[in-house]
């Protein structure tokens, strides 16, 4: 039996294979409201037969967003959009979903990607972007805010009510994105938090501020909901946060009742140096899976079924995220599945396309036709 297709769980999330679908920026919310791209988007990877998808980048407040078209969920109206495409899902697919709660702190405020990325000054479509420590992200931009008392007060909050629309929308896993060089990030990383109260400093201190917002954000939803959290398991720069750090901040999520972690790298510096290659950060997954027992996902360049089949099999990881390469192929499981000797499911409106070699990939399926 494929180890990439049993089952596994991430705390209250039972998962019918180990493929998950990361999350990944779509830059096509209208004032942070879902639109049609998001039905035809998460509709379409619904279908892919991997077990899980997370739901790109969701911003607890417009100025936690990346660039002016992300998507957010501060409101009643931003569930409101978001509610159809859920409901969508929900009526043709089963796979399990969760939604990645981000607030972009000092990377707030850039243009789409497709427009070049950059900073945008705070103006008609800009905005003043706040952060641990009135440190740009790089030379030349706007100078982030330093969060006061009132202002981490207000992100905990924002979480938080972010968190409880999650659950109205009974989607089943919350992902808090301490990675990439986002806000809690920001606050893990010496290169950007140079506080020195008790937020800044010693690494206990670092990782006060991301450790209270998962602490606020698993108290807002039943147990029932899987709460975990991706994390930059190194800055790939020189004096910045490492893995060593990575699994402190790990063991800690865990003793708060983590539900799993999903390990990144990067996004902190312009300065980073990252040897990207097939896989490329799974040894931290492997070294943070190892050294807390966490349930772990691993992602980054992950192409291959036999490589993630590998990965699974070693215990490098419990569960493979793949992002670009699904986007590239969206019905990799199935194709996965296929060279694995494995079941994936497809809607039955897709059987008819199952290789005439291939009789049980989608399980025991019956058509018939007059």
């Amino acid at each position: 039996m494929s180890q990439l297709f049993s089952p596994f769980a991430l705390g209250p999330l039972q998962l019918k294979n180990r493929i998950a679908i990361a999350p990944m920026c779509q830059y096509s919310a209208v004032e942070g409201l879902a639109t049609d791209w998001h039905m035809i988007h998460l509709g379409s990877l619904a279908l892919s037969g991997a077990a899980l998808l997370i739901i790109e980048a969701t911003a607890v407040s417009p100025e936690a967003r990346i660039t002016p078209a992300d998507l957010g969920l501060w409101s009643d109206g931003h569930q409101a959009a978001l509610a159809p495409v859920i409901a969508a899902i929900r009526k043709h697919s089963p796979i399990r979903l969760a939604v990645q709660l981000a607030h972009a702190g000092r990377k707030a405020s850039s243009q789409v990607p497709w427009e070049g990325g950059a900073n945008i000054a705070p103006g008609d479509i800009g905005w003043q972007t706040v952060a641990p420590s009135a440190v740009p992200h790089a030379e030349g931009e706007a100078v982030p805010l330093a969060l006061d008392a009132a202002g981490l007060q207000k992100v905990k909050d924002d979480f938080v009510a972010a968190a409880r629309r999650v659950h109205a929308l009974g989607i089943e896993g919350i992902e808090l994105h301490a990675a990439h060089g986002y806000l809690l990030h920001q606050f893990l990383s010496p290169l950007s938090n140079r506080r020195d109260d008790q937020y800044g400093g010693a690494l206990e201190n670092r990782m006060r501020f991301p450790l209270e917002v998962f602490d606020a954000v698993r108290a807002a939803v039943p147990r029932e909901v899987a709460v975990g959290v991706r994390i930059s398991a190194s800055d790939w720069v020189e004096g910045g946060w490492d893995l060593e750090q990575s699994i402190v901040f790990a063991n800690a999520l865990k003793q708060r009742g983590t539900d799993f972690i999903h390990v990144s790298s990067g996004g902190i510096s312009p300065l980073q140096k990252i040897p990207v290659g097939p896989g490329y950060q799974i040894q931290f997954a492997e070294r943070i899976k190892a050294a807390t027992g966490l349930p772990t996902i691993g992602v980054g360049l992950i192409t291959e079924p036999e490589h993630a089949e590998s990965i699974v099999l070693q215990g490098q990881a419990d569960v493979v995220a793949l992002a670009r390469g699904i986007l590239y192929d969206p019905r990799w499981p199935w194709h996965a599945a296929a060279r694995l000797g494995a079941h994936v499911d497809a809607p039955p409106q897709y059987w008819r396309s199952q290789p005439h070699h291939l009789t049980t990939l989608f399980g025991a399926t019956r058509l018939g036709q007059r």
